[in-house]
C-alpha cells in the first residue's frame, strides 16, 4: 500500500482489511476540488465552489438505513421502521464486500473528529471512493491540527463506496445502495449512492446513541448562537422551518447550525465543523449567510449551471433537495470554538400551513415535551407528488431518521434540562397566517424575527398569567398578548382569518392529526407529556 500525504505521517488502512490501495491522506480541499474536476466528476461554478451530481440518490434514502442489531443495541434501540435491524453476520459479509471492492484502488482518506467540547470528542476516519465525498467530510467535521495528528486514533471508521451496489438477495439490504451502523464494530459502511448527506447522519445517529447512553448528554437536530451576554438560544425545525435563517443572527454569534449536545454541566456544543443547507430559490437578499458562503472551499450538490458557471437556484430539475457543503468558517458572526454555556431559550419552529397555530407561544415542560416528540411541520402543495392541499408532518424530536432510542427518551431528558436550567421554551409559527396555504400568506420574517428578539431580550412575560398570555381554546398553548414590534392583530391566528368558523373547523383537524400521531408514543409516556396534547381534536 502507498500512501500519499500533504506534511503528515504515513497511515496504515490494514485494520480494515483494505489492501492495495493508493492512499491520499488528508488532502487539501483545493487539491480534492482540483482532482474532482480532473476526473469529470464536477464543475467549477463562477463562484469559485465545486458544483457535483451526486448520481441517482439527491437525498437520504431512509429504508435503506439500518444498525446492526447485537448486545450492544438489541434492548436499548427503538426498532421499527425508523431503525431497522440488520444482522451482525450480514454487516460482516457485506463490510468484506465493501473493502474487496476498495481495495486496490485509489482511495481518499481523512482523519477527523466530531464534538466541539473535547471532553466529548469523537476521532473519525473517512475512507472515500470520490475526491468530492472526502472534500464533503473535510468541510462538515471539525478539522484537527497537524499536532493532533500526530497522536490520531480513530475510534469510529466510515467506509464510502457509492460506486459498489449490493445484492439484496445476498446481502440482506432492501436494495442495492444501503447506509449500516454497527456500534460494537464502530463503523459504518455507505453503498450506492453518492449522497454525502449519508456520511454526515450516520455519525450524528452514532452520536444519538453514545451521547445519552454513554455520557448523560442530550443530542439534538438543532441550531444554535450566543448572545454577547453569554446565553444561548436553540433552535429546532425541519427543513423549510427556518432553522438556518433564523439562527444566522447579526447581533448573536452562530454555534452552529444544525446538529449539538447539551451536556450535563449545561454546555452546549456543536458536532460538526461546517454546515449543509438547502439552496433551493436562496438569494443573497434572503439569506446573505449562506449565499456569501458559497465561495471556493464550498460544495453545490444538483445544481444547474449556465455555460457561465451561473446557479439558478430555482432550478429543480434534478432535484428540489439542491445542497451546498462548506467549513463554519465560510460564515463571519461565528462562535470559536463552536460551545457556549448558559442555554436560555429554546424554539420550536414549524411551517403550519394550515395556518391556526399562533405565531408564537411558550410553553409548559409537558407541552415541551408533547411537541418535541410530535416535531410537527407542514408539507404544502407542490413539495411532492401528489401533494394538493396541506398535510401534516411529524418527525420525532425534529429529526426521526436519526435518533436510535425511543422519543421519549430524549423528550424526558429535554424536560429535565428545562426544569434544571429554568429555560424558557417557545414554538414559533413561521407558516401561514391569515388562512391555509392557498388563501393565506407566509408570516412576514420580519415579524418572526422581532418576536425571537423580544423573546432573547426578556421582553416577554415570564410567568404564563392571564394578563400576559391568553391560552388557545384548542391547543392549549399559551399566547403572549403584546409582543414589542409586532401587531397585537398578528398574534392571534384566529383573528387574522375574519372566519372563526373556518379557522376552528381547521384548528381541530389539525388537532386531531397531533392526537392521532402521538397515540404511538402514549404507552411511553408520562402523564405530564400526555397533559401537553391539545385541548380538543
Amino acid at each position: 500500500m502507498t500512501s500519499e500525504t500533504l506534511n503528515f505521517k504515513k497511515i496504515s488502512l490494514d485494520y480494515t482489511n483494505i489492501t492495495n490501495a493508493k492512499v491520499h491522506y488528508q488532502l487539501s480541499p483545493e487539491k480534492l476540488h482540483e482532482l474532482s474536476v480532473e476526473n469529470d466528476m464536477g464543475k467549477t461554478a463562477s463562484s469559485g465552489a465545486l458544483a457535483v451530481n451526486t448520481g441517482k440518490f439527491t437525498g437520504r434514502s431512509p429504508l435503506d438505513r439500518f444498525i446492526v442489531k447485537d448486545d450492544k443495541t438489541e434492548d436499548k434501540v427503538w426498532w421499527g421502521d425508523i431503525n431497522i435491524p440488520f444482522s451482525s453476520e450480514n454487516f460482516a459479509k457485506l463490510r468484506d464486500k465493501v473493502t474487496d471492492y476498495l481495495s486496490g484502488k485509489e482511495l481518499y482518506v481523512r482523519d477527523s473528529y466530531a464534538c466541539a467540547d473535547k471532553e466529548y470528542k469523537l476521532n473519525i476516519r473517512v475512507i472515500n471512493e470520490y475526491p468530492w465525498s472526502n472534500m464533503f467530510a473535510y468541510n462538515m467535521f471539525l478539522r484537527p491540527t497537524n499536532v493532533e495528528l500526530e497522536n490520531f486514533t480513530p475510534e469510529w471508521t466510515i467506509l464510502n463506496a457509492p460506486g459498489f451496489l449490493a445484492d439484496p438477495e445476498v446481502d440482506g439490504t432492501r436494495q442495492s445502495n444501503f447506509a449500516i451502523l454497527s456500534f460494537t464494530e464502530k463503523t459504518i459502511i455507505i453503498g450506492g449512492t453518492g449522497y454525502t448527506g449519508e456520511i454526515k447522519k450516520g455519525i450524528f445517529s452514532a452520536l444519538n446513541f453514545i451521547l445519552p447512553v454513554e455520557k448523560e448528554t442530550l443530542p439534538m437536530h438543532c441550531s444554535a448562537n450566543v448572545g454577547d451576554d453569554g446565553e444561548t438560544a436553540i433552535f429546532f425545525g425541519l427543513s423549510g422551518t427556518g432553522k438556518t435563517t433564523l439562527s444566522a443572527d447579526p447581533e448573536r454569534k452562530l454555534i452552529g447550525d444544525d446538529e449539538h449536545g447539551w451536556t450535563k454541566e449545561n454546555t452546549i456544543f456543536n458536532f460538526e465543523g461546517g454546515c449543509y443547507a438547502k439552496v433551493i430559490n436562496l438569494s443573497q437578499e434572503n439569506e446573505p449567510d449562506i449565499y456569501n458562503a458559497i465561495k471556493p472551499g464550498a460544495i453545490l450538490e444538483n445544481v444547474i449551471l449556465n455555460e457561465k458557471g451561473e446557479v439558478d437556484f430555482s432550478d429543480t430539475s434534478i432535484t428540489q433537495n439542491t445542497r451546498v457543503s462548506y467549513p463554519i468558517h465560510h460564515i463571519d458572526n461565528i462562535k470559536e470554538p463552536s460551545l457556549a454555556k448558559n442555554p436560555k431559550n429554546v424554539f420550536f419552529l414549524t411551517a403550519d400551513a394550515f395556518g391556526v397555530l399562533p405565531p408564537i407561544s411558550k410553553l409548559t415542560p409537558g407541552q415541551a415535551a408533547y411537541h418535541f416528540i410530535s416535531g410537527y411541520t407542514a408539507k404544502v402543495a407542490g413539495t411532492e407528488a401528489g401533494v394538493t392541499e396541506p398535510q401534516p408532518s411529524f418527525s420525532a424530536c425534529f429529526g426521526a431518521p436519526f435518533m436510535p432510542l425511543h422519543p421519549t427518551k430524549y423528550a424526558e431528558m429535554l424536560s429535565a434540562k428545562m426544569k434544571e436550567t429554568g429555560v424558557n421554551v417557545w414554538l414559533i409559527n413561521t407558516g401561514w397566517t391569515g388562512g391555509a396555504y392557498g388563501t393565506g400568506h407566509r408570516m412576514p420574517l420580519k415579524y418572526t424575527r422581532a418576536m425571537i428578539s423580544a423573546a432573547l431580550e426578556g421582553k416577554l412575560p415570564e410567568g404564563m398569567s392571564k394578563e400576559d398570555y391568553h391560552m388557545h381554546s384548542v391547543f392549549g398553548l399559551y399566547e403572549p398578548r403584546e409582543v414589542p414590534g409586532v401587531p397585537s392583530e398578528v398574534l392571534s391566528s384566529r383573528k387574522t382569518w375574519n372566519n372563526d368558523e373556518g379557522y376552528y373547523a381547521t384548528a381541530n383537524k389539525l388537532a386531531k392529526a397531533f392526537k392521532d400521531n402521538f397515540k404511538k408514543f402514549e404507552s411511553y409516556a408520562s402523564d405530564e407529556i400526555l397533559a401537553g396534547a391539545p385541548i380538543k381534536g
